[in-house]
C-alpha cells in the first residue's frame, strides 16, 4: 500500500485514525474485492504503532464490511456490494441522533438476542464466550474496549444464522462505537466496564441456555443501561 504514514489528529482514537488512514489507502491505490493488506507486523513498523493497536483498526474496517479476516492469512478487501447503504459520519451524531439510533437498535438488537437463543450452535457459543473473554484483560484499553464491545454485538448477530442482522448492524457499527466512546467519556472506564461485562453476561447466559425470552430480557437492560450512559431515557417497556 502507498503513502507515508499521515500525521494523526490526537483527539481521536489511535485505532480509528489508523482505521481510516487503511480505508484512504484501499480506496488511493484502486484495491479491489479480494486484495490482501499488508500484514500486520509490516503494518505495524509502517505506523510505528503496536501489532495490538493495528488488529483493533483491522477489527474495526471488519465490523464496518470494509474488509473481512482469515485466520492464519491475514485481512483482505471486501466486496463493496457487502455495504450496500452509506450514512453520513458518525462524528455528525447529536443528541438526537443518538436518541434515533436507541429506537432502531432497541427492536433490532433485542430480537437477534432472542433469535440468537434460538439458532445459536455450539461454534457461536465459542465465539460469544471468546469475545466475552476479551473484557477480562486487566490492561483493557479504551479502544480495545470498543472493538471487544462491538465483536460481542458482531458475534450475537451471526449467532442468529440470518445474515440480514449481520449486514444491518455492520452498517450502524460505526455509530455505535461513536456512542460507546462518548459513553466511556461520562463513566470511569472500570466502572463501565464491570457494568458492559455484566449485562454482556446476561445476554451470554441466556442464550447459552437457549432462552430467547430471557435473551430478549437481558438486551433491552443493555440497551437501556447504554442509552443511560449518554444522557438518554429508553423506556425499558420498548
Amino acid at each position: 500500500m502507498s503513502g507515508p504514514p499521515p500525521a494523526f489528529d490526537r483527539n481521536t482514537q489511535l485505532s480509528t485514525r489508523i482505521a481510516a488512514h487503511l480505508l484512504a489507502q484501499i480506496e488511493a491505490d484502486g484495491l479491489v474485492a479480494g486484495s490482501r493488506l499488508p500484514t500486520e507486523a509490516q503494518l505495524s513498523r509502517d505506523f510505528g504503532v503496536s501489532r495490538t493497536v493495528i488488529r483493533e483498526a483491522i477489527a474495526q474496517l471488519r465490523n464496518e464490511g470494509l474488509v473481512h479476516t482469515r485466520q492464519g492469512a491475514g485481512a483482505f478487501v471486501a466486496d463493496p456490494s457487502a455495504r450496500p447503504i452509506r450514512l453520513d459520519k458518525a462524528q455528525d451524531m447529536d443528541r438526537h441522533a443518538f436518541a434515533h439510533l436507541y429506537q432502531l437498535r432497541a427492536p433490532l438488537e433485542i430480537e437477534a438476542a432472542g433469535l440468537a437463543a434460538q439458532h445459536r450452535r455450539a461454534v457461536d457459543m465459542t465465539r460469544l464466550t471468546a469475545s466475552m473473554a476479551l473484557f477480562e484483560a486487566s490492561d483493557l484499553t479504551a479502544d480495545a474496549s470498543v472493538t471487544a464491545d462491538l465483536e460481542f454485538h458482531r458475534v450475537l448477530a451471526e449467532a442468529t444464522q440470518n445474515p440480514y442482522f449481520v449486514q444491518f448492524l455492520t452498517v450502524i457499527s460505526d455509530r455505535i462505537a461513536h456512542v460507546i466512546l462518548t459513553a466511556r467519556a461520562g463513566v470511569p472506564l472500570d466502572r463501565l466496564h464491570e457494568q458492559t461485562r455484566r449485562e454482556h453476561a446476561a445476554i451470554h447466559d441466556a442464550i447459552a441456555a437457549k432462552d430467547p425470552s430471557a435473551a430478549r430480557t437481558a438486551m433491552r437492560a443493555h440497551l437501556v443501561g447504554g442509552a443511560r450512559r449518554v444522557g438518554l431515557r429508553l423506556d425499558s417497556s420498548d
